[in-house]
């Protein structure tokens, strides 16, 4: 039987054939799943246009995860497409040019803020949103950078990450009650559209070519996907505020 055998999930994320999204609706399709995308503004035909690559047809509905509009139309959003969610792939981050790249001294809380609001209170924002779709049993899984070290250039993306974590684990506390998991999957670097955002983030690739004891393929984002793909299943079916390294190993090293 497949992994995701008549599971339904809500996808967030997928703005390029390069996103690990894309890869985890790829696979979660593969694998029997029932999937929704969503998007944003002038991301969304972008969205509609990838989808058209994956193996099967899926909507994709709006959703901008700072709008409070957008958050209370997501069920009634979703179930035009699907009756419920057993699952949310929460795949979005952003952090303004001024936030990162060295200039962490300098940082204006305006930019900050943005930061922290898309990058780590979505978390909470979407999930809550989507609480009423929610099944028993329900896995929400996100993506994240490790966070529990400094890093050159990620700056307030760091912080911002350092709080997803966290948001991660509280929900993780406050939802158990009701069966749903929350757990993270802590990719390394990856030559995805986000990435090439940040200015010198080719100084951390240069970091894990070198030392992640199992290699680490800069542009293959399967890897991340199959963690996330996992998560979903009923595989792990008593895991909730987990962080799972999909890394090459490279958290467990020293300098």
């Amino acid at each position: 039987m497949s992994l995701l055998a008549g599971k339904k999930l809500l996808i967030t994320g997928v703005l390029t054939e390069a996103s690990i999204a894309f890869s985890v609706a790829k696979l979660a399709q593969e694998q029997g799943a029932e999937i929704v995308l969503s998007s944003f503004g002038r991301m969304l035909p972008i969205t509609q246009k990838i989808a058209e690559r994956l193996p099967k047809p899926c909507a994709v509905i709006e959703l901008d995860a700072t709008n409070s509009d957008d958050l209370a139309a997501l069920e009634s959003r979703v179930r035009e497409h699907l009756p419920h969610l057993d699952g949310i792939v929460h795949a979005i981050a952003f952090a303004p040019q001024t936030a990162l790249g060295g200039n962490f001294l300098e940082t204006e809380w305006e930019d900050v803020s943005t930061a922290v609001q898309v990058s780590a209170y979505s978390l909470k924002s979407i999930t809550v949103a989507a609480k009423p779709l929610l099944t028993r049993g329900s896995s929400v899984v996100g993506l994240t950078f490790d966070a529990t070290v400094s890093w050159p250039v990620y700056d307030w993306m760091g912080v911002a990450k350092a709080a997803f974590e966290s948001v991660s684990r509280y929900l993780a506390r406050y939802l158990g009650k009701d069966g749903i998991r929350v757990n993270l999957i802590s990719a390394g670097p990856l030559r995805t559209t986000a990435a090439k955002g940040i200015p010198g983030f080719a100084t951390m690739e240069e970091l894990w070519t070198d030392r992640a004891p199992l290699g680490w393929d800069l542009t293959d984002t399967t890897a991340a996907a199959r963690g996330i793909i996992a998560l979903l299943s009923d595989w792990f079916p008593a895991t909730t505020g987990e962080l799972i390294h999909v890394d090459g190993g490279l958290h467990s090293t020293g300098a």
